[in-house]
């Protein structure tokens, strides 16, 4: 087989040490491959640098194991041109598992072009990248908490968010604190409601009796504390994420006249793409690294499964959010697609449709335009006016009916 590179290395990485093989042209012709094995602190991965650059190696490919190839990968990706493989589509040599015959069958897929490097963004994106997803990770936290000072509530009897929307709301909260404070008359915690639900303050009295005591303040105490303190760091992060944002302003707002797609989506989008679309050729090949097209799996007219193969699963879970969010939209092309599709199932028809918003992203970015939709009724106007009155009037014929058109 033909090579591509006269000189490459593999890496067969693990938290504490990694496996290193190079492969170079032999002193009487073919290939000649040396393993060695290096810790994975600095120190370390220095010394691996040396010897890679001592050896000219042009390439060093490795598998995205967990996150222990980050190490390495940053600290050589300004001395040589790193490539990060998917471990799904290398395969090692059956019977002979080992990290020195991982490296090496590695290297040989490189040497020969057999693999192709993923997606690593540069370092300002990155940094954005680890900002958006730790803001995920915190709101996450939040929603958890929130639910279970709703599950302590359930133990004490107390209805209170039967009637509010939110215990975090304003109401809420002091309608809690006045609990934790001693308070039980349910007529007094109602008169601690504010703006439209002092309306409800008969009902608010009825669902605020129940079996509030010291074990549950205490147990209220610090699950308020705890969403406080992630509250503020959710504010934090994103302080920090919106002077990450500023070189996106213009792409920012384009993204936001997407349906569905508001700023955190939209920051999402840029976080995980890096905002450069000149990476991906197409809106398909976006899509496809999304993880939102459906996989081929046809042998002899026989179709396997056709589910979606992985992909970037931040960038996945946030364009089906933004499709749910945008099947609530009016007179939209994503509503409509989504309850055109949605008899297939809510899943089935969030897939596509999200799969139609990044779609649109890539085209809203790589042309720096906002967004034209289609219309609400775009799928009505498909439908051929003629033919339509033929099926429906072959449909009341079938049922017995004689069928007289009148020219309208």
């Amino acid at each position: 087989m033909d090579l591509m590179f006269d000189r490459v290395a593999a890496l067969d990485l693990a938290k504490a040490s990694l496996t290193a093989c190079v492969r170079v042209p032999g002193p009487r012709g073919g290939r000649k491959s040396t393993t060695r094995t290096f810790v994975t602190t600095v120190g370390g991965l220095l010394v691996l640098r040396d010897w890679l650059v001592a050896e000219r190696v042009q390439v060093v490919s490795m598998e995205s194991t967990g996150v222990y190839w980050k190490p390495a990968y940053y600290l050589l990706e300004d001395t040589v041109e790193c490539w990060l493989l998917n471990a799904h589509q290398v395969k090692t040599v059956p019977g002979r598992k080992s990290d020195v015959k991982d490296a090496e069958w590695l290297a040989q897929l490189t040497e020969c072009g057999l693999v192709r490097p993923s997606f690593v963004p540069p370092p300002p994106i990155r940094e954005l990248r680890n900002l958006t997803r730790y803001r995920r990770s915190l709101v996450n936290d939040l929603t958890r908490e929130t639910q279970r000072l709703e599950k302590l509530m359930e133990d004490t009897g107390i209805k209170l968010s039967s009637v509010t929307h939110s215990l975090r709301s304003k109401s809420g909260r002091l309608m809690l604190e006045a609990l934790i404070a001693g308070e039980r008359d349910p007529l007094a915690l109602a008169e601690l409601a504010q703006g439209r639900l002092r309306s409800k303050r008969s009902e608010l009295a009825q669902a605020l009796v129940g079996r509030f005591t010291d074990h549950h303040a205490l147990l209220v105490t610090q699950m308020l504390a705890r969403m406080d303190s992630t509250q503020d760091s959710i504010e934090a992060v994103q302080a920090a994420i919106t002077d990450a944002m500023r070189p996106f302003s213009s792409q920012l707002l384009n993204l936001q006249t997407i349906p569905g797609i508001g700023p955190r989506i939209a920051e999402v989008i840029i976080a995980e793409t890096g905002g450069d679309m000149s990476r991906f050729p197409t809106a398909a090949h976006l899509a496809s690294w999304a993880g939102l097209v459906p996989g081929i799996n046809q042998s002899a007219k026989r179709r396997g499964s056709t589910r979606c193969r992985r992909g970037n699963r931040h960038l996945n879970s946030a364009m089906i959010e933004a499709a749910r969010a945008a099947s609530h939209t009016k007179d939209t092309y994503p509503a409509a697609q989504f309850w055109r599709l949605a008899r297939h199932g809510t899943n089935v028809a969030a897939v596509a449709v999200g799969h139609s918003l990044l779609v649109a992203a890539w085209h809203v970015m790589h042309n720096d335009v906002p967004y034209h939709d289609l219309g609400g009724d775009y799928f009505q106007r498909r439908i051929d006016p003629a033919r339509r009155t033929r099926t429906l009037v072959a449909q009341l014929e079938a049922l017995g009916h004689t069928v007289t058109l009148d020219a309208a």
